[in-house]
């Protein structure tokens, strides 16, 4: 979708509207969304009134959930709606407006509804139970009821509540900041590509770059962008260190005994199960190193550096895939998840849920989003690869498991928690890699496909680890006072890769910097769900797969279980235990033998 002889972004109202999403769906024009914004503002009032009464009757409480699910359902979509707009191009000051405005509404309702936990637990559990037993519209909130009363020891009084829901605004300016810096602010360089052209090297078409067969450009794309960040790095290293300085503040006025197991707690999720993960990798360690040693005896190279790591090793199959065949090929590769999940897949791709090509501003990588009261969205930065294509398969995955979820659950249970998230999303990528691998009768294809699928674990597995435990080191650190300066998170950051990668890999110094522009680290703690996701989702897919309708029944109870459950409990009914290291164990024997596949063919 470029200027093929300026190679510039286009502007975005140069992209067709066929490749836009249609944000309209959620609001019509900016005077719905006011109507909507003056309507919340409206509510708060009438919320104050149930304030210190939500234990005198069962009633009251009913009343009060029911109106706090009214208000949490429409801040979503007035956030949401300005921050997917703000999305489509950084730079327009009109939707930062907008950004900023919701947010500030939003951390006006959570001061608003902040006494309502606090207040929710502090009523004996015998007149919870009699609450329920008299009120049958209430019984739909007793997971809800169950997760607070679990909370009970790190709930603090009404009025520290909601001090807490009132620095909600300061708590979110790390994140800010960066994504500013990161997506509107930082300029990179212009560099040659293989044809000798000179174009904008950019957040979107790096990855091209670095899987570009011309090692030249892999190194030059490589040195430009982190060197873009490196001066950047004291704005960055303050920015990551306030978000950890947040995480310890509030994990230590709640009581927790530190920002990791405070992460952890919400999903009811042992602190057992974030160091199994990290063990279990460092113990299958020589798997990745073997790895590292194909690839530097395929690429035939006397060193081995960190921009040799995305360039496929099967370079003549390294073919540009147009959107619309790139739609075909996620759509046939998802028909043993059954017509209805087809059906929902085919309205998506045509009704204009997906946000396709970069266009200037627009917020790197992809994502998906929504709200509950309006079908899901998908942002893509879409350039033609084949790692795209897996991306559309990916996102498609996040925005059908919300729809599910928001079909068949109550508002209260639409918002599942983040450990299943990665789930839906990886059974599609793993879906589409059996469809393809199967498709083929090509030796190259299938060695370009196993490399693809490797480099996807690694990236997905070995990689999130890495960050993971990048994450945990840093926190402990500060816990212990430690300074988080440029020059420590280079060297933690540098040491990891040295143990991940192995002997032969060059580490090139550029590398240290990688940690400026992970965004993920503004979402503490997130990471490590990737990886205990690809694991899940490699077990279900084998099963849907080998099963057929039993396993696809369970998997489908699974996407439209929303957050009814504990997240390991609802995987535990779809038919994966991740309280226990063996589905990681099971995960890397299945990279395993996709290595020694990919060994045989090329070696």
């Amino acid at each position: 979708m470029t200027d093929n002889k300026s190679k510039k972004l286009p502007r975005r109202e140069e992209i067709k509207e066929q490749y836009k999403w249609k944000l309209e769906d959620i609001y019509a024009g900016h005077e719905a969304w006011e109507k909507d914004f003056v309507k919340i503002k409206g509510l708060l009032p009438e919320m104050a009134q149930y304030q210190g009464k939500l234990g005198s009757a069962s009633s009251i409480l009913l009343q009060a959930l029911k109106l706090n699910d009214d208000i949490q359902n429409l801040i979503e979509k007035v956030f949401v709606y300005a921050r997917m707009r703000r999305d489509e191009n950084n730079a327009n000051t009109t939707y930062q407006a907008l950004t900023d405005r919701a947010q500030s509404l939003a951390v006006q309702v959570s001061g608003a509804v902040s006494f309502i936990t606090p207040e929710i637990i502090s009523i004996p559990e015998q007149k919870l139970k009699q609450f329920l037993n008299e009120q049958k519209e209430l019984q739909v909130y007793t997971h809800f009821f169950n997760g607070l009363l679990r909370q009970k020891a790190h709930v603090l009084t009404q009025k520290e509540e909601q001090i807490l829901a009132f620095s909600g605004e300061i708590s979110g300016a790390a994140g800010d900041i960066f994504m500013m810096l990161n997506n509107a602010d930082i300029k990179f360089p212009h560099i040659q590509n293989e044809k000798g052209e000179t174009v904008e090297l950019t957040k979107g078409n790096y990855v091209n770059f670095m899987e570009s067969s011309d090692r030249s450009v892999r190194k030059n794309a490589f040195e430009s962008l982190y060197a873009t960040y490196t001066k950047q790095k004291n704005t960055l290293a303050a920015a990551l260190n306030a978000n950890v300085k947040k995480n310890m503040f509030y994990s230590r006025i709640r009581r927790y005994p530190s920002a990791l197991e405070a992460s952890l707690y919400g999903d009811n999720i042992p602190k057992s199960v974030y160091d199994n993960l990290i063990d279990t990798i460092h113990a299958h360690f020589p798997l990745m190193h073997r790895y590292v040693s194909l690839r530097k005896k395929v690429l035939q190279l006397d060193e081995l550096h960190m921009y040799d790591l995305y360039t496929p090793l099967v370079k003549e199959l390294n073919k540009q895939i147009d959107y619309p065949e790139a739609l075909d090929m996620v759509e046939q590769s998802l028909q043993p998840l059954g017509h209805d999940y087809i059906d929902i897949l085919k309205t998506s791709f045509n009704a204009r849920w997906i946000d396709v090509y970069e266009n200037e501003g627009k917020t790197g990588g992809a994502y998906s989003w929504g709200t509950y009261s309006v079908h899901p969205y998908v942002l893509l930065n879409y350039q033609g690869t084949t790692k795209d294509v897996f991306t559309l398969a990916h996102e498609m995955g996040h925005a059908l498991h919300s729809y599910y979820t928001n079909k068949h659950q109550p508002y209260v249970y639409s918002q599942y928690k983040i450990f299943v998230a990665e789930v839906a999303s990886t059974v599609n990528e793993s879906l589409l890699m059996e469809h393809l691998l199967k498709h083929t009768d090509n030796p190259n294809e299938k060695a370009y496909l196993l490399n693809h699928y490797l480099d996807g674990f690694r990236g997905t597995v070995f990689r999130q680890v890495m960050f993971a435990e990048f994450e945990k080191i840093i926190h402990e650190k500060a816990e212990k006072g430690e300074a988080l300066t440029p020059q420590l998170l280079c060297e933690i950051y540098h040491d990891l890769n040295v143990k991940y990668f192995g002997d032969e890999m060059v580490v090139d110094s550029e590398i240290d910097m990688e940690w400026a522009r992970i965004p993920h680290f503004y979402s503490s703690f997130y990471v490590y769900k990737y990886a205990t996701g690809f694991s899940a989702a490699a077990s279900l897919s084998k099963q849907i797969l080998d099963e057929g309708q039993p396993a696809v029944d369970r998997y489908t109870a699974f996407l439209k279980s929303g957050d009814s459950d504990y997240p390991i409990e609802l995987l535990k009914r779809a038919g994966v235990d991740l309280s226990t290291p063996q589905p990681i164990i099971d995960a890397l024997k299945i990279f395993e033998k996709s290595l020694e596949e990919l060994e045989s063919l090329l070696t």
